[in-house]
């Protein structure tokens, strides 16, 4: 049977991946540049065809706390926002993590800080990767760069997040979120019977089943000698991520002699930046984390010992470019070039960066 190919935005494709991949349950509130997540699953009313929930929360605090609650009973449930709405949601992120409960948020940035606007940005890097809530977690961060990853990594964020009982974000920015693009939709997986979700998540809050105590999910530990076992757990399983699920991409790097950093949307335009640059007789590589946290610095550490320097494109003010800098521990310059303010580069001006930074 031949694939079914389709024009949708990235967000919309997140809606579409979410049906297929049997989640349960999407609580959400509008807000741009990733509203059309909520409005293509509400178009579309999958309760319907495969049961799953989808609701309009009254607040984005109240959208993500439903996630807290729907994730602790072991269903797959997910939310989305855009950087103002991420914020609200940073306590109940950290409270998944700490009750160490899978879930899905999705980010389609947009510029800040405050308000800021409703053009494309890369400006939650840290809130994403530093962990925006109070605490010491991680999220596992995947960055789609293209409308087709937005669909692929749907599933894939679910996978981890369950495989580690974490919560995954997808961090797309508003370029992502809005460009169309063809994109082939992943096959219907159906949602997990209640049997199913007791016998792979023995650890979710389900009442109490005949021969099973009743679990109770909570983060809080008024025991600092419990509480700091708790953590030191939750930094072990961190190393494991770590150790395990690293994702990026190279293109062209074999015979760079500088070398970009970028992610989203900035990975594409540095894309054709590169073949620019070589058509002027400039060797330089792309390398584009696809995975935020855990971030990709053994391979960036070893381009170190290749190239002659390093510039990280973000449309920002300079995020990403420390965990480059720490990952090549000083041993080639490394320089950021971005832009505010939802002003997105062109090529010929991430290569007039390099001319000037790092040349």
């Amino acid at each position: 049977m031949s694939e079914e190919i389709k024009l949708m935005k990235g967000n919309e494709a997140i809606a579409h991946a979410a049906i297929r991949c049997g989640c349960d349950g999407y609580f959400g509130y509008p807000i741009t540049p990733q509203s059309e997540v909520l409005e293509t699953l509400m178009e579309v009313e999958p309760w319907k065809t495969t049961g799953m929930n989808v609701l309009q929360a009254e607040s984005e605090v109240a959208a993500i706390n439903m996630v807290y609650g729907g994730a602790g009973t072991g269903k797959k449930v997910m939310t989305s926002s855009s950087s103002p709405g991420v914020s609200l949601k940073q306590e109940g992120v950290s409270y998944l993590a700490g009750a160490e409960l899978p879930a899905l948020i999705v980010n389609v940035m947009r510029g800040g800080p405050g308000l800021g606007t409703i053009q494309p940005s890369q400006a939650d890097y840290f809130q994403t990767v530093k962990g925006g809530g109070h605490g010491d977690y991680k999220l596992i961060a995947l960055a789609p760069a293209s409308v087709q990853e937005m669909a692929d990594f749907v599933g894939l964020a679910f996978d981890l997040a369950f495989k580690y009982r974490n919560p995954a974000i997808i961090l797309a920015d508003g370029v992502i979120g809005q460009m169309m693009e063809k994109v082939v939709l992943p096959p219907f997986k159906a949602r997990r019977t209640d049997e199913e979700i007791v016998k792979e998540c023995p650890w979710a809050a389900v009442g109490k089943p005949k021969n099973r105590e009743r679990n109770v999910i909570t983060s809080l530990e008024l025991d600092p000698a419990v509480m700091e076992e708790r953590n030191i757990h939750l930094q072990e399983k961190y190393k494991t991520i770590e150790a395990n699920e690293v994702r990026y991409e190279e293109i062209q790097c074999e015979d760079a002699e500088y070398l970009l950093v970028a992610f989203g949307s900035s990975a594409r335009i540095c894309q054709k930046a590169v073949e620019v640059a070589r058509a002027q007789g400039i060797k330089v590589g792309l390398l584009r984390p696809i995975t935020l946290w855990p971030f990709p610095s053994k391979i960036i550490a070893k381009y170190a010992d290749q190239v002659k320097a390093m510039l990280s494109v973000e449309l920002n003010a300079g995020q990403m470019v420390e965990d480059v800098r720490l990952a090549v521990n000083g041993k080639v310059k490394v320089e950021h070039f971005g832009r505010l303010g939802g002003i997105v580069y062109t090529p010929d001006e991430i290569i007039e960066a390099m001319k000037t930074k790092i040349m």
